[in-house]
């Protein structure tokens, strides 16, 4: 059993996707995600709480505002990798972990036992990456 607080961005960015798979996608497009990420602890802190929600929240905004409003196609750290939702699930999962291992979440960032991220691209479609911690 876990506990889980997830906080609540969004996302807007262009790309474009290489394959055929892609169809119309390969050419470059817009996107817009609603993001959440979600903190998962096996036990809650001295406090009670999985994490501290402030942290967490100015921890995505700053990873969702450092890609919004970007091609990702010009940028270097995604050359020769399709920026697909789900790699950008990882991508913003890796970013919290890193955030989270360097005390930036507080205390109890450190005890998380995992982080997931979930894309949504519309009401009907959204892909999560989740990794352990």
């Amino acid at each position: 059993m876990s506990f889980i607080v997830t906080v609540r961005d969004h996302l807007m960015v262009a790309h474009s996707l290489s394959g055929e798979t892609f169809g119309p996608a390969q050419r470059l497009h817009g996107a817009t995600f609603i993001v959440d990420a979600s903190f998962r602890a096996d036990e809650l802190d001295a406090d009670g709480v999985v994490v501290d929600i402030g942290r967490a929240a100015e921890a995505l905004r700053e990873i969702t505002g450092a890609l919004t409003y970007r091609n990702l196609d010009d940028e270097p750290e995604f050359a020769g990798i399709n920026t697909t939702t789900e790699r950008l699930c990882q991508v913003i999962a890796d970013r919290l972990a890193d955030r989270a291992a360097g005390g930036v979440l507080g205390p109890s960032g450190t005890r998380l036992s995992s982080i997931a991220v979930t894309l949504h691209e519309s009401h009907i479609a959204w892909a999560s990456y989740e990794r352990a911690l």
